[in-house]
């Protein structure tokens, strides 16, 4: 029998986040982690950042992966991933998420690609977690903006300028099973609708998945459902209609899924994305 997940809310395990009002789109975090595993999740955004202390583990892409202190964490849109300390000390990091079209304005129109999670960089990795740090503080819409084109720049050499190099018909594939998940969230999809999207049958259509994602179609579509629940809270909807909106159960599922991904609960993510102003309703 699986050990059960610890309970995130003692005082070796914080998460915190925070979204700028005036700037779509960016989404910071700052993690402190000794217990907690975090289960399969996606961010649907870039995931750029440092690791500032111990050292984490995690699955990405089929494999194993450690990324120490002073490394740069480097994370693509839909890259399902795990997360959790590798030592006794912990695991300490700094990340900011930028959704696509923000990169692309920031990039100056730019299409990046991290073909590796870790990059070994201490130098820029300072950097990185120095500006991560600057841009949680940053009262200023214009200091704020201005910080993060500078992190932008810093990690361009550690991007693959052009796109993804997965230029495979299987990779290619899945692009719309993906567009359907988020389209039918709120739905009980079937192997054979995820099937006939990706023109398989559906044996084949489910080990080829798992072969070129590293993840079940089920996996996927949870982390979907996660990051969009995720995306709604942030907007003040209130978690037993984000619940519904998203194919969970009820809002008790919800928060039980949600803090196993992404490190708090949806109460207590809404009252850091909204600093100052009253939350939904709920836990």
């Amino acid at each position: 029998m699986a050990a059960p997940h610890p309970p995130f809310e003692e005082a070796t395990d914080r998460a915190q986040y925070r979204r700028p009002a005036h700037r779509a789109g960016v989404e910071l975090y700052h993690a402190s982690i000794l217990h907690h595993r975090f289960e399969p999740h996606v961010h649907e955004a870039y995931g750029l950042g440092a690791i500032t202390a111990g050292v984490g583990r995690f699955l990405w892409r089929g494999g194993q992966h450690l990324a120490p202190r002073a490394t740069l964490m480097l994370m693509n849109p839909e890259d399902l991933h795990t997360g959790q300390a590798e030592t006794e000390a912990g695991w300490g990091y700094r990340m900011l998420y930028l959704d696509e079209p923000v990169l692309r304005e920031l990039s100056g129109g730019e299409a990046w690609w991290f073909d590796a999670a870790v990059a070994h960089d201490a130098g820029s990795a300072a950097e990185v977690a120095g500006l991560i740090a600057g841009l949680w503080h940053a009262e200023e819409p214009l200091a704020f903006d201005s910080q993060l084109l500078q992190l932008v720049q810093a990690l361009h050499r550690h991007a693959r300028v052009g796109g993804r190099s997965e230029g495979s018909a299987a990779a290619l594939r899945y692009g719309p099973v993906f567009d359907y998940m988020r389209a039918h969230l709120h739905e009980r999809l079937s192997l054979e609708q995820l099937a006939a999207v990706a023109g398989l049958s559906p044996f084949h259509f489910l080990r080829s998945f798992k072969a070129q994602r590293h993840a079940t179609p089920q996996q996927a579509l949870m982390a979907l459902r996660l990051f969009e629940a995720k995306r709604l809270l942030s907007q003040g909807e209130a978690p037993a209609a984000v619940a519904a909106a998203v194919g969970l159960t009820d809002q008790a599922h919800l928060n039980r899924t949600f803090l196993r991904r992404y490190g708090v609960t949806p109460g207590r993510y809404q009252a850091q994305v909204w600093p100052g102003r009253r939350p939904a309703p709920g836990p």
